[in-house]
């Protein structure tokens, strides 16, 4: 039997050196990182994960009209409803129904303008509530209304298989929130929506109180 050509030497080591081994591997890391995983800073961030400030109520909104507004929906175990405007209505507006509604759950005649959400609660029946204002009458509807309630990172068997959270969120002209749970910020009104606990907010979403 032959010889090999190049017998193995007893204490000598067989193979690439470790240290080609880690250096090529680290190589191949930086070469797959930097030409196949795409730059980080083409990658734009998610729309509406930082938290809007609180804006300033324009002067304007004092001298608004209160637009006309109808309940189009209410889902009384959410504690939620919704309320449908013209299509029409200014932001302006929208502001103004806000804060007409705020003005009248402190002057305790909330329930002459809209249903009670929380009837469990005999001495403040808003004390719970989630009221969206919509003008575009395809979404100031139950399944609206109910998937915005429900929140962003509920399992999806709970949504609403016709509309979207997504499309909802983008929908809401207005939203005014109560909790008095919340000795903070029982109270809070907003143009467009905006989901705290997720840090999900509309495009158009400002809150004003």
């Amino acid at each position: 039997m032959e010889e090999p050509e190049y017998p193995h030497e007893e204490g000598k080591r067989s193979g690439a050196h470790p240290i080609i081994v880690v250096f090529g591997i680290i190589i191949g890391l930086w070469l797959f990182i930097q030409f196949i995983i795409p730059d980080s800073k083409k990658v734009q961030p998610p729309q509406g994960t930082e938290k809007p400030l609180l804006q300033t109520m324009p002067e304007e909104t004092n001298s608004a009209l209160v637009p006309s507004f109808k309940v189009s929906a209410s889902i009384p175990s959410m504690n939620a409803l919704s309320l449908l405007v013209h299509e029409s209505t200014t932001d302006s507006q929208i502001l103004a129904l806000l804060q007409h509604l705020r003005q009248a759950r402190a002057k305790k005649i909330l329930k002459t303008l809209i249903p009670p959400t929380n009837l469990e609660n005999q001495l403040d029946p808003f004390s719970i509530a989630d009221i969206y204002v919509f003008s575009d009458p395809q979404y100031g509807v139950s399944d609206a209304i109910r998937v915005l309630a429900i929140g962003a990172h509920a399992p999806g068997e709970f949504y609403s298989p016709t509309i979207p959270y997504e499309v909802a969120m983008e929908q809401v002209r207005g939203h005014y929130t109560i909790n008095s749970n919340d000795k903070v910020n029982s109270e809070r009104g907003s143009l467009g929506f905006g989901e705290e606990a997720t840090g999900l907010y509309s495009k158009r979403y400002q809150l004003m109180f």
